[in-house]
């Protein structure tokens, strides 16, 4: 029998020192480089981590985060039931990683007849984990370093760091409000690009513009005049659209949704991105698309299969069936997309009628389920801090829910850092809430006006 001599090699592991006097195998030794990637700078910080652990923590109201608190369509959740508990079993495996046949496919006649123009479910669609990721797509499909960005502020706050962590520099133009002559209440269509400005921000650097509408958090919702004027621009400068219209069906008074893609000239540069979450009221299921040109739509895809790769299956499905039903009853009383913005627009008056009562001025949105309100006549409740390094609106959200159990979120979050503090007098509230929760906001508001009038 041999016998083993001399230290075992774990011993001799544990006993050996590097160069810097730490035992290899110590639990002790930790890196010292460098480990976040470069292009995650100054990107950890997010709004909604921030304003939803306050929100949970301290309203009774919770008008900031944008989903509703009523139900999703029964069709669409007895849908969801239905391929959940259903005979067809593969509904629980991977379906097509570009998007389930049947959705695409109806996604395809449903935008072909609002593009005026045949689409291919199987190049021209593509489903995504919420409108979310296909702007991450979008951003990574094109965005090279040292491309520009055109940003139209305010903005959802995700296109800022998703410019940038594809290695591109966004460059930003506001919309500007004009107070109405009439000293009627202001609407999203008061805030307005300047044609100058805007020509301006397009140079041999910039690959594409953003533009959202209806707006979040504005609620503006584009011109037919507006969109030719930017048309107009990306083909002067050969630059692409990412056209984020996930609020489309969301307008009211009578306005109209356009799509830029259906502008001359604009098919062949623009990706068309949705949401079921906000199409349908169910956001928590994840579910967006991308349109476009299969030119564009193929490198989308690329980004799309070597990051998520697949979506759930049984949501594709059900949104499926969701569609299917919208194409039957397409501008009929009937359709969804004709009901929810008539109940939505009774909210947003609600909650207008609610503010001004008090004196927070709303700016009435011509679509989304989100309004926007000036706060300046409360600055006696929180006065101004020359000393803090926060925007006021953010330190006037932060009081309003700790002290009155309120919560929305400061407009200036949805501005680049250059420019917070020049919108830092505005909150966003969400209306698309039970009739009882704006009443119980309405009932905050009424009580702080009273402590307002005794004090």
């Amino acid at each position: 029998m041999l016998r083993r001599v001399g230290p075992t090699l774990s011993h001799f592991l544990l006993e050996r020192k590097n160069s810097t006097g730490y035992s290899l195998c110590s639990r002790e030794a930790k890196m010292s480089r460098p480990v976040q990637a470069q292009r995650l700078e100054g990107l950890d910080k997010n709004i909604w981590v921030e304003f939803v652990k306050l929100a949970a923590t301290y309203s009774k109201v919770n008008l900031g985060q944008g989903f509703p608190d009523f139900p999703a369509p029964e069709f669409l959740t007895e849908a969801f039931v239905g391929a959940l508990s259903g005979k067809n079993h593969m509904l629980h495996q991977y379906t097509r990683a570009f998007g389930h046949p049947p959705l695409v496919k109806v996604l395809a006649q449903f935008f072909g007849k609002l593009l005026g123009r045949d689409l291919d479910p199987m190049t021209n669609v593509m489903v995504t984990v919420g409108a979310y990721q296909a702007l991450f797509c979008c951003f990574q499909a094109f965005v090279d370093e040292g491309d520009e960005v055109i940003i139209i502020e305010p903005f959802f706050d995700c296109y800022e760091p998703m410019v940038k962590m594809a290695g591109g520099t966004p460059v930003f133009v506001s919309l500007r409000p004009k107070a109405p002559k009439d000293g009627k209440l202001m609407s999203s269509a008061d805030w307005q690009l300047d044609p100058a400005e805007l020509a301006s921000k397009f140079s041999e650097r910039t690959k594409a513009i953003v533009l959202n509408s209806p707006n979040n958090p504005l609620g503006k919702v584009f011109s037919r005049g507006e969109l030719e004027l930017i048309a107009e621009l990306c083909v002067k400068h050969d630059v692409l659209c990412f056209s984020d219209e996930v609020y489309e069906w969301l307008v009211y008074d009578g306005k109209e949704h356009i799509r830029i893609a259906s502008l001359q000239g604009m098919w062949d540069r623009t990706v068309m991105i949705g949401s079921a979450g906000k199409t349908f009221s169910a956001t928590g299921w994840k579910v967006g698309w991308t349109v476009g040109p299969d030119r564009l739509m193929q490198h989308v895809r690329t980004v799309h299969q070597n990051s998520v790769y697949h979506c759930a299956t049984v949501a594709q499905e059900a949104v499926s069936q969701g569609f299917q039903r919208e194409l039957s009853l397409f501008g009929k009383p009937d359709s969804y997309f004709v009901q929810l913005p008539k109940m939505l627009q009774q909210k947003r008056d609600q909650l207008v009628q609610s503010l001004d009562a008090v004196g927070m001025k709303p700016i009435i949105p011509e679509g989304t389920y989100f309004l926007v309100a000036d706060i300046s006549k409360f600055k006696s409740d929180v006065p101004d801090d020359p000393k803090s390094d926060e925007p006021y609106d953010y330190r006037f959200a932060k009081w309003m829910v700790k002290n009155k159990g309120l919560a929305a979120i400061p407009l200036s979050a949805f501005y680049s850092e250059a420019h917070k503090n020049n919108y830092n007098n505005y909150l966003r509230f969400c209306f698309a809430k039970e009739d009882a929760t704006l009443k119980a906001a309405s009932d905050i508001l009424q009580k702080w006006k009273q402590e307002k009038i005794s004090s």
